[in-house]
């Protein structure tokens, strides 16, 4: 087995949670990437739930769903992933099985607009209540900016202390990169 890189660990963990007819959380659409891949994987009867507080993250996500037609089970949110709970409807609630967050500023985009401690951690909270019994959540941190470094020590702490009887908190980082190296946290739900 070779060692799996940060995005390609991150949808490995999205593979063993997620089928066919599930729904899932794209809390940070950014470019459409996991969105897309959310989507295929859960198929057409599925459900995916993205969210982006950018208008063009929003446009780039659907136009790359539409391209693939795989938009129909998607519902993007142009709104902060802090309002997940409100946003998904409740007969969603206790369903959700997978989510992911790329932390950080939209690739491509304004590098000024960047994902908050505050908001994250609500989303977080929020994600936590209302995913399924046996879920994932995965939190892909990039901190090679300064906000990055707040919001990941934040995240870190928080993961932390979660209890041991109801979640399983993974870090999955290459411990010999340098420049502040993207790594994955990972809340299992049990």
């Amino acid at each position: 087995m070779k060692l799996k890189g940060i995005l390609p660990f991150a949808r490995f963990l999205l593979d063993e949670f997620l089928q066919e007819g599930d729904t899932a959380v794209d809390a940070t659409c950014g470019n459409g990437n996991d969105t897309l891949y959310l989507a295929k994987k859960v198929g057409k009867s599925g459900s995916i739930f993205g969210f982006d507080i950018q208008e063009q993250a929003i446009e780039n996500t659907g136009k790359k769903l539409r391209e693939h037609n795989e938009n129909n089970q998607v519902t993007l949110v142009h709104a902060s992933h802090a309002s997940i709970k409100a946003e998904i409807p409740e007969v969603h609630h206790g369903r959700v099985k997978a989510a992911i967050f790329n932390l950080g500023y939209l690739p491509g985009g304004d590098k000024e607009v960047v994902t908050s401690p505050a908001s994250t951690l609500k989303a977080v909270e929020q994600l936590l209540e209302i995913m399924a019994k046996v879920s994932i959540l995965i939190l892909v941190i990039y901190s090679g900016h300064p906000e990055g470094k707040v919001e990941k020590d934040k995240v870190l702490k928080y993961a932390m202390s979660l209890d041991q009887k109801n979640y399983h908190v993974l870090q999955y980082n290459f411990i010999n990169q340098k420049n502040d190296p993207p790594f994955i946290i990972a809340i299992e739900k049990r």
